[in-house]
């Protein structure tokens, strides 16, 4: 039976121990499982945190396992991989992460629980998710990847910055690749409720006229990071921790994940797996939001698809 509070966090990195770091801080999750090929380093992690149970609101149960413990798992995050260098894209990492995934896959399908929720957070995401769902078997609505949840904060982070408005009241999505041909969803984009349009007429001081180049910032973000400390991993973590929260808790959140298209934009994205607006619950992806977008968007949003889809046929998936 699944352990409906339970998560497993495959690859102990940089990402995988702050997603376990912010997972054990927060209060949805009860039961912790980090698995790693080096095992010494998952156990001293978990030492780590253990020190400081004593400071937690909900004391958890947290340890270094293996495949076999995802058997009752409700969410399996999968974070295992080469970490993207300074200069280096995330399709760069394509061939050596999808080795790396299919092993994941090959280990861990014979432990899954039907009903177990598996979370991609590995680049480049969206070919892996794909790759993962092609493996592991199960519905395409219970594997995904985080997408463009964290680029969609960022957005909402610079669009904050600029207007001096606060974040949480800002709306906006970043769709298609998590990497260099997301789009911009501006069409869609609220400030306190307004477009951002008229929120412009209403505030002339505010500089809004560069949007493209609050996107370009947003794009650019994490090879701005990696040439500063090698590797972006709290903001990461906040936003999978807040995937995760969307599914234990069945909040039907609206979350830009990068979830499997059967057919959109009248058939000119296919069988491909890319972000858009999701609704979020215990199921996984229940549906998939349609904004009204721009023909520049759509357009955009179809290009990123067609880049996704080459890079899924050199897998030969």
């Amino acid at each position: 039976m699944i352990n409906p509070r339970k998560v497993v966090v495959i690859g102990d990195g940089a990402v995988g121990s702050s997603i376990a770091f912010t997972l054990a801080s927060g209060h949805t999750v009860n039961e912790i499982v980090i698995v790693d090929v080096n095992k010494d380093k998952a156990e001293g992690d978990v030492l780590d945190i253990t020190d400081g149970m004593s400071f937690l609101s909900v004391p958890k149960l947290i340890k270094a396992g293996d495949y076999e413990d995802a058997k009752d798992a409700h969410i399996i995050i999968i974070t295992a991989g080469a970490a993207q260098k300074p200069g280096e894209t995330r399709l760069d990492l394509l061939h050596k992460n999808a080795a790396i995934m299919t092993s994941i896959c090959d280990s861990l399908k014979p432990h899954l629980d039907p009903e177990a929720i598996v979370i991609i957070v590995s680049n480049p995401c969206d070919v892996l998710s794909y790759l993962a769902y092609k493996k592991l078997g199960l519905p395409a609505a219970q594997v995904f990847g985080s997408g463009t949840v964290l680029d969609t904060s960022r957005l909402k982070t610079a669009i904050s910055e600029d207007t001096g408005i606060d974040a949480r009241n800002v709306h906006t999505f970043v769709v298609g690749e998590h990497g260099d041909s997301e789009v911009a969803v501006w069409s869609a984009t609220s400030i306190g409720g307004l477009s951002v349009l008229d929120y412009s007429t209403q505030c002339p001081e505010c500089n809004l006229s560069h949007l493209d180049e609050l996107h370009d910032k947003v794009r650019d973000a994490a090879y701005q990071i990696i040439a500063k400390k090698g590797a972006t991993n709290y903001a990461v973590a906040l936003a999978v921790s807040r995937i995760v929260s969307a599914v234990l808790n069945d909040e039907n959140s609206v979350l830009t994940v990068s979830t499997y298209i059967e057919s959109e934009f009248g058939g000119a994205l296919t069988d491909i797996y890319l972000s858009l607006p999701c609704v979020v619950g215990s199921k996984g992806v229940k549906s998939i939001l349609h904004p009204s977008y721009s023909k520049k968007e759509q357009l955009a949003i179809v290009d990123s698809g067609s880049q996704l889809k080459e890079k899924i046929a050199e897998l030969g998936l």
